[in-house]
């Protein structure tokens, strides 16, 4: 039976809503898309709730008439820029000596309790990186392991509350309901990476409009994020100042000619800010200069992250990069001689149905969005709304309802054993139980203050074991 998701995408630049069927075998097919311009977004952060929500309004107008579904519940983006994350441990007994879902969703548990995160701050994704069973280090899956013993080591991503709160608000007024968070890297990284590459480690770099959100995924997870404020839009800005030319045609000029391997010989004609009459000369090698100090300043600072998270050594398989900014021609040349690594233009992994316009770096994210929804997530994750996602197929016995309750369910068995029908007998029965009970507690008052509990009358065994107990419990009581 197929299931109707919803991924909306909300960038500093462009809100795109992609509404896709997944069927059985977590297979997608794309029934509708729209893309609109963002408003009220800047470098990440929502800067107008009200132009924000108008923007995922209409991208979702478009998909839901395209698909002919009006679906209401989305998993949506949120941007690095108010992201930070930790590391964390735990560790638990294992009493039944065999891991299941139950022990592996305690221990991760115990792993967020232990962490210390500040009060302003919300956990949407917890990934485990290394699970250790016994003595027995760097487990991949300990899912079905015999042991006494389960460590797991985890990076916690969380978000500003506040910042939470507004992305909520302006997804809510577009009539909708959230129904997870991810963060936009991570979409990013699912949607580009490969098998090899996640087995290897792979730094995933999305070099979007005003943003540039960098991941390292090693081992089973994301291991660090970072982000920064830089993007294709500060190259369209510099062009505007630099060549005293309206920021549309700046646009137009970083498309057609932006080239970061080598400028042309030739002039362009292009018109001044306020004065679209006259027209002054630039020199295309002006034009190259400027997008390549930009483009090599953005791609330093990343570099410089990279060494900062004390991870390059373990990103066996290089760089892969995706986002708007990637389509500058000599942007893998560039990336690979400052990085010091191999590099790549990652595309989004195609699926059935996608239109020629999403096959782009630019569209990684809300594709990303779609696979994680399909199962495209790391093998363990505890996510924004603190539920285990898994890709076991577990029995009635090892499900989480057991976890989640705690000792409620026992409880509920009593409460079953207590709440049969009586039936007329049973209420003369019952009269007879009430006459009987208040002449023996009448008969204590009367005795001394000092007695001994064992010589309380004991239940007959017609009154059944829940019922006996009750009544053996209001004695005492009394």
């Amino acid at each position: 039976m197929s299931k109707t998701i919803l991924a909306i995408d909300v960038g500093s630049t462009k809100v795109a809503a992609v509404i896709a069927e997944q069927d059985a075998d977590n297979g997608l097919r794309i029934t509708g898309h729209g893309v609109v311009e963002s408003k009220g977004v800047k470098k990440g952060v929502i800067t107008n709730i009200e132009l924000a929500s108008k923007s995922i309004k209409k991208a979702l107008n478009d998909a839901r008439r395209i698909a002919g579904n009006n679906i209401s519940v989305a998993t949506v983006s949120i941007s690095n820029a108010y992201a930070r994350s930790l590391n964390s441990s735990g560790i638990v007994n294992i009493p039944h000596k065999d891991i299941s879902i139950k022990e592996i969703k305690r221990v991760m548990d115990t792993a967020l309790y232990n962490a210390n995160i500040p009060n302003e701050f919300e956990v949407i994704h917890v990934l485990p990186y290394n699970f250790k069973v016994d003595d027995q280090d760097f487990i991949e899956d300990p899912y079905g392991m015999n042991a006494s013993r389960l460590e797991v080591s985890v990076n916690i991503i969380m978000t500003q509350k506040s910042a939470l709160n507004n992305l909520t608000k302006a997804v809510r007024a577009a009539g909708l309901e959230i129904g997870g968070i991810v963060l936009n890297s991570y979409a990013s990284a699912i949607a580009v990476m490969g098998d090899d590459e996640r087995e290897l480690g792979v730094a995933v770099i999305d070099m979007g409009g005003q943003t540039s959100n960098l991941i390292i995924h090693v081992g089973n997870s994301i291991r660090y994020n970072d982000f920064l404020a830089v993007g294709s839009n500060h190259i369209t800005n510099d062009l505007s100042m630099a060549l005293h030319t309206p920021l549309s045609v700046a646009e137009k000029v970083k498309i057609r000619h932006g080239n970061l391997l080598e400028s042309g010989n030739e002039s362009i004609e292009l018109p001044v800010i306020g004065d679209e009459e006259n027209r002054n000369p630039v020199p295309l090698e002006t034009v190259h200069a400027i997008i390549l100090a930009r483009v090599e300043e953005a791609l330093m600072l990343l570099a410089k992250s990279i060494d900062k998270s004390a991870l390059r050594e373990q990103i066996g398989a290089g760089a892969v990069l995706t986002g708007g900014m990637t389509k500058l021609k000599g942007m893998r040349e560039l990336a690979q001689a400052i990085f010091g690594m191999p590099v790549r233009i990652g595309l989004p992994r195609e699926l059935d149905g996608m239109y020629e316009e999403m096959k782009d770096p630019a569209f990684s994210t809300v594709v990303g969005l779609l696979l994680h929804q399909a199962g495209g997530h790391t093998q363990y994750e505890i996510d924004f709304g603190k539920n285990l996602l898994h890709h076991k197929e577990v029995t009635g016995s090892e499900t989480l309802d057991d976890l989640q309750l705690g000792g409620r369910k026992e409880e509920k068995s009593k409460e079953k054993e207590l709440s049969f029908d009586f039936g007329e007998s049973g209420k003369k029965s019952r009269k007879g139980r009430r006459s009987s009970r208040r002449s023996e507690e009448k008969e204590a008052e009367e005795e001394e203050a000092t007695f001994d509990f064992g010589d309380l009358p004991k239940p007959s065994k017609e009154e059944g074991g829940g019922l006996g107990r009750f009544v053996n419990w209001m004695k005492q009581l009394f």
